[in-house]
């Protein structure tokens, strides 16, 4: 009987040293079916783990816009372009000038023989002048900046003529003429607008420049102008960068 007992034990242990082996991958393979069945109970490590790349990213990339900002204010701040307008105004220069950070016009006034003289100034654009009438092929079109300026002349009684300029280095260009009732409907004042500046007599369009130019809006003021408002434009390009970082950093 005890021998009998003894091959039944080292029968045990044998079947358990052999096929233990193929136990555990049959067990294996059984939690991996459960695991396929009921995917539920992995899906919290996966959606953490993703959640977390998503975040590790979104840092990364925020981080590195802040450092491309940062070395565009650098830039911006060993430029000279965003130095104070005062002392680059002339003290000839007649006109008072008002500009508001972040405001795309800057406008300048000045009282004249009774007469209130604005100017509203746009910002400058670069205008390209192709010559098709050009035999030389190398010099290719020609750049330069032009800004849109709007003059208005106004009398006491309220009277205005308003002109349309542009305004380019050494050189101002009248576009339109208008004249304007104080109290005029928009019906009214398209009726005053006038004929085309370009039709009017040479003369006349020459006198007209002249009225414009003893009141102050001559070449040398348009020449402080093209300077002023390119600096104007890398400020507000300035102050907007660092609006940009502001929230970035928040």
């Amino acid at each position: 009987m005890a021998l009998a007992w003894c091959v039944v034990r080292r029968s045990a242990s044998k079947f358990a040293s052999v096929y233990g082996g193929r136990v555990r991958s049959i067990s294996a393979v059984a939690n991996r079916a459960s695991l396929a069945r009921n995917p539920s109970s992995i899906r919290p490590f996966v959606s953490r783990a993703l959640n977390y790349s998503t975040a590790i990213d979104r840092i990364s990339s925020e981080q590195t816009l802040i450092r491309v900002i940062d070395s565009e204010i650098n830039s911006a701040l060993q430029s000279d372009n965003i130095d104070s307008d005062e002392e680059m105004t002339p003290g000839s220069f007649p006109f008072r000038i008002e500009d508001k950070p972040g405001n795309q016009n800057v406008t300048l006034t000045r009282d004249y023989n009774g007469e209130h003289i604005k100017v509203v100034v746009s910002m400058p654009s670069l205008v390209s002048d192709e010559n098709d009438d050009d035999d030389d092929d190398d010099e290719g079109p020609s750049n330069e900046s032009s800004i849109p300026l709007v003059v208005t002349v106004t009398k006491k009684s309220g009277l205005t003529l308003e002109f349309s300029c542009m305004a380019f280095p050494d050189e101002i260009a009248i576009d339109a003429l208008s004249v304007k009732h104080p109290g005029d409907s928009l019906e009214d004042q398209l009726a005053n607008e006038g004929p085309d500046f370009e039709d009017l007599d040479e003369n006349l369009k020459k006198t007209f420049y002249k009225f414009l130019e003893i009141r102050g809006v001559k070449a040398s003021t348009t020449n402080f102008l093209h300077e002023y408002m390119t600096r104007k434009v890398n400020r507000e390009y300035f102050l907007w960068l660092k609006n940009v970082k502001e929230f970035m950093e928040q």
